[in-house]
């Protein structure tokens, strides 16, 4: 009697196991955060520092750029630092990856990909710091954003456009290398994973 209970023991602890391989993971677990918290925004001298680190730049440069989007968008909640690429013969493509910083919020890895279409030559490297605007839930940025590329101005050796959706506003500042000219229209789409595929 022993021994069978032994061996039917024995034998349920093996399966339990087998299965426990063979399940999928389990889901991804959001940190849950109360609807009404709202995400601590960066000061003006923070990010000139952060954009001045990032970019290698002066901190008078990095101010240039920061002075003019603040005093259009007032202070972001978080920022994107990451690196991307592009290419275009009218029709274009880009592709990047970068960390989402928030205060007293998690790291954040982004992919983003995107079309665009418009009268638009060249290709190019950019290093992009995008300032988030709106954005309280680091998972708030995995949506599509519509840009108008060619209302980039240069301020400082550095491009800036705006991007948005809804009530959230996204404000990528480029540096980089290569040769592009013209204006298009597009949008770009941020996501947990790299996607070949930028629709």
């Amino acid at each position: 009697m022993d021994r069978r209970v032994l061996l039917a023991s024995g034998l349920s602890l093996v399966a339990s196991k087998a299965l426990a391989q063979g399940a999928p993971p389990p889901p991804r677990q959001e940190p849950n955060y109360p609807a009404q918290t709202r995400a601590e925004g960066y000061t003006r001298d923070e990010l000139v520092n952060k954009v001045s680190d990032f970019f290698g730049v002066t901190a008078e440069a990095a101010g240039a750029v920061i002075t003019k989007v603040f005093k259009d968008n007032g202070n972001p909640t978080g920022y994107i630092a990451g690196e991307e690429g592009s290419a275009a013969i009218t029709i274009g493509l880009r592709y990047g990856k970068g960390l989402l910083y928030m205060k007293n919020r998690p790291t954040e890895t982004v992919y983003w990909q995107g079309p665009s279409i418009g009268w638009d030559l060249g290709g190019n490297a950019s290093r992009v710091f995008t300032l988030c605007y709106g954005i309280n839930r680091p998972d708030e940025i995995f949506q599509r954003f519509p840009g108008v590329e060619g209302t980039a101005y240069l301020v400082g050796g550095m491009g800036v456009n705006y991007q948005r959706s809804d009530d959230i506003t996204l404000a990528p500042i480029r540096a980089g290398v290569g040769l592009r000219l013209g204006a298009n229209l597009g949008y770009l789409a941020y996501s947990r994973k790299r996607h070949i595929l930028p629709f």
